[in-house]
């Protein structure tokens, strides 16, 4: 079982934390509101001060906020500065492909392993732990992150190789509902166009 730091522990974040305690790994969680950190410390999360106390001594470090601002703002000024080398930081945060660039950015020079997974299934979908996870990052990241992410989705998880490419996945994914069953099939194809 691995250690978790999670950083982000609202609508979405808390119950995907509280799915990884239930899979017996050990969640170090972080958030700024005082309410999210005391329901997330009764579903099992161990509750720390800052993102940096989160990311220390962790295997992967998951971060699920709602801008790419604050991505970005967090792994520059804590995460990739407390992560041990090694670990694996997987966003999870819709953000914009930017962001998901420069974060990838940040984490790789520190000799850091990262993943951009953002999600569909909404707030139902992280609390019953079927979330669905569009992937973008290596083989050998995606090798480390995969347990992790299907302790949080039972739906299909699919990696497309190229950092940020899952944005794109995503983008197209929810383009028009009334032909989602059809994108399913033809993303991959439109992203190995794209990439």
């Amino acid at each position: 079982m691995a250690t978790i730091g999670f950083i982000g522990l609202g609508n979405m974040g808390g119950p995907m934390a509280a799915n990884l305690v239930r899979a017996g790994h050990t969640v170090k969680g972080c958030d700024l509101q005082a309410a999210l950190l005391e329901a997330a410390a009764k579903n099992g999360v161990t509750v720390v001060a800052t993102a940096a106390d989160a990311a220390r001594d962790s295997d992967i470090v998951i971060t699920m906020l709602p801008a790419g601002k604050f991505v970005t703002s967090v792994y520059r000024e804590q995460i990739v500065g407390a992560a041990r080398k090694g670990a694996l930081l997987i966003d999870s945060s819709t953000i914009d492909m930017d962001s998901a660039r420069e974060a990838h950015r940040l984490a790789g020079e520190k000799g850091l392993l990262s993943l951009d997974a953002p999600v569909s299934g909404g707030v139902g979908g992280a609390a019953a732990g079927t979330l669905t996870f569009m992937v973008g990052g290596t083989e050998a990241a995606f090798a480390l992150g995969k347990p992790i992410l299907e302790a949080m989705g039972r739906q299909r998880t699919s990696v497309f190789g190229k950092h940020t490419i899952s944005f794109r996945s995503k983008i197209i994914f929810f383009k028009d509902s009334g032909t989602q069953l059809i994108l399913k099939r033809k993303t991959s194809i439109f992203l190995r166009i794209q990439g």
